[in-house]
């Protein structure tokens, strides 16, 4: 699966497709590649799952000063270079709601156990 937009708005239809052909679905993406790797085809041994996120532009913000954000400081990512629509959903945590939604259904996981650690240095992806 190369994004995750397919299974957050299909994610039901998708997984029930697999399940009846029986076809694996093998994430690409970054953190969920991680944890796929990690597993190794246990992921029903899993309890819990660990999203990791740089935190963004923003991190240390306060809410005084993200009241005054611009475009042009959402655009500039401390991590990664990206294009503009993924760098204005990673700034604003969106990027991460998705990817909370994208392991749920990769890892048939519930909401309540996948949780999100800022880790601000990027080095482990999950």
């Amino acid at each position: 699966m190369a994004n995750k937009e397919s299974l957050v708005t299909a994610g039901e239809i998708i997984i029930n497709e697999a399940k009846q052909n029986s076809a694996q679905i093998l994430p690409i993406d970054s953190e969920h590649s991680a944890i796929w790797q990690c597993l190794n085809g246990e992921s029903q041994k899993a309890t819990r799952l660990i999203l990791t996120a740089s935190g963004g532009p923003f991190y240390r913000y306060s809410p005084a000063q993200l009241e005054k954000v611009t475009v042009e400081q959402a655009l500039r990512h401390p991590s990664w270079q990206m294009g503009r629509k993924v760098t204005i959903d990673s700034a604003t945590l969106m990027n991460k709601g998705l990817e909370v939604i994208e392991a749920h259904w990769l890892f048939n996981m519930p909401y309540d156990n996948i949780k999100v650690l800022i880790h601000p240095q990027s080095i482990v992806h999950s």
